[in-house]
């Protein structure tokens, strides 16, 4: 599984600043839920040598208010989740009884931490971390988070030790589904469905609280694996009102997935943080297929509602197919299912270069690439670049400055094509080396030797 690292500290010393570094974005997922507040963060993190889960938490007070207290609880949930905890200090502010009080929790928490020194910008390292060593909590690191100094070597600390593999793509293993949603939606009312009334059982599993859990199954001679991200409840706890909600989980789940079932409720509509969790399930590039459940629940005169609402609010998602189902009582969820099947094919699907070069030749004739200071951007050849997410590697000239709308133009050539539903496609661009450069180099040079001669002939004659 995906480790976890949860950043912690007083407010202000830049938790926030060095969560967006990590995780090279602004717009990572929040859990807005009741119990939950805005200030706990979670993303994927992308600097280090390995991916992990980054945590952004509040800030941590020794004599917290109302609201604080709020956010000091959420902050000592992300700390039980985590593997490794940054603590951030402020080097500016110095050593403060905050501090003090914070070194003291985590100690008694008992996680691994990385002390570390914010805004050292301007000093010398050994200097800025000086004062922190009185905390007791090893080597104090210097960083400076809003000017990208000393991150890297941050990262190499924190992960030192752990390990992670990819999931492998393999067409033999079984397909692992993942079952993501807001709490309620009905996320184990569908997996029990999966399951089969006489195999109706508790799968919950000793371990700590972001432990995934795998449920293995088959149907109609395929194998499958379900990483459920609420944990499979027994027919009477499946009518519980709020379902146990651990981001860290559905991030790990989704990680491990081949292919994702995003639940909507179809009673509540599309919500903002439905189509943000679906947006993260493509960033990672794992094929998705929507369920709106509670579809029988929901007047006829409602649900002309709910399909704009999906068109308009899920319009970035039109890869994803869409089935309308009752988990409840089991309608449509066998053709969810081979909707998962068909996903998980497009996603690791062969594609040979001669059929990819040749579908690329007809779309450039069809929609030429636009002209770029007067001269058109060439693409020459295509060939497969990945699979599970498949990724398409076009090679041309000007390739940097192939529009956006250029690049979807092409997915939907080869999506068509290799009829790649409920897969993100990726095409990416590279810029072939000009194989003319060397020889007109000294050509090049020849003609400037002949510029300058006769530039300092006229000069001489001037003279003269």
């Amino acid at each position: 599984m995906l480790p976890v690292v949860a950043i912690v500290g007083r407010p202000n010393v830049g938790k926030s600043t060095l969560f967006n570094v990590l995780t090279r974005t602004r717009d990572a997922l929040v859990a807005d839920e009741p119990g939950l507040t805005r200030d706990r963060k979670y993303g994927y993190g992308r600097v280090g040598p390995m991916p992990y889960i980054a945590i952004d938490t509040g800030g941590l007070l020794e004599k917290p208010g109302a609201l604080e207290q709020l956010m000091a609880e959420q902050a000592e949930l992300a700390i039980t989740e985590a593997d490794r905890v940054v603590l951030l200090v402020d080097a500016r502010s110095g050593l403060t009884p905050d501090d003090e009080f914070i070194a003291r929790t985590l100690r008694r928490a008992g996680k691994p931490v990385v002390l570390t020194v914010n805004k050292a910008e301007g000093r010398e390292p050994e200097t800025a971390a000086l004062e922190f060593h009185a905390l007791g909590l090893g080597e104090p690191i210097a960083i400076s988070a809003a000017h990208l100094i000393g991150i890297d070597a941050l990262m190499d600390v924190v992960l030192a030790g752990l390990t992670f593999e990819p999931p492998a793509v393999d067409d033999r293993r079984a397909i692992h589904v993942a079952v993501v949603g807001r709490p309620n939606v009905g996320k184990s009312t569908l997996i029990n469905r999966f399951l089969g009334e006489e195999r109706l059982v508790a799968f919950d599993q000793p371990g700590t609280t972001r432990d995934a859990i795998f449920v293995p199954f088959e149907r109609d001679g395929r194998s499958y694996m379900l990483i459920d991200t609420a944990g499979v409840r027994r027919k009477a706890r499946v009518e519980e009102k709020v379902e146990k909600f651990s981001i860290v989980k559905t991030l790990q789940a989704i990680d491990e997935a081949n292919v994702v079932i995003g639940i909507i409720d179809a009673q509540e509509g599309v919500t903002e943080q439905d189509a943000t969790l679906f947006g993260t399930v493509v960033e990672r590039g794992r094929s998705l297929v929507i369920a709106i459940n509670k579809w029988d629940k929901l007047p006829t005169d409602q649900r002309d509602n709910v399909r704009r609402e999906l068109d308009l609010r899920l319009a970035f998602l039109e890869f994803a197919p869409r089935h309308f189902i009752s988990a409840r009582h089991g309608s449509g969820v066998g053709e969810l299912l081979g909707a998962v099947d068909r996903a998980h094919a497009a996603s690791i699907r062969e594609m040979p270069t001669t059929e990819l070069t040749r579908l690329l030749e007809g779309a450039v004739i069809a929609h030429q690439p636009p002209l770029v200071r007067g001269r058109r951007i060439k693409l020459r050849y295509a060939h497969q670049g990945g699979r599970n997410p498949p990724i398409i590697i076009v090679h041309g000239n000007q390739t940097p400055s192939v529009p956006d709308a250029y690049r979807r133009y092409l997915e939907n050539v080869f999506r068509k094509a290799y009829d790649l539903v409920g897969a993100p496609v990726r095409v990416e661009f590279r810029t072939d080396d000009n194989p003319y450069a060397i020889k007109q180099r000294p050509s090049v040079a020849k003609s400037k030797s002949k510029v300058k001669e006769k530039a300092d002939a006229r000069r001489g004659r001037q003279r003269r």
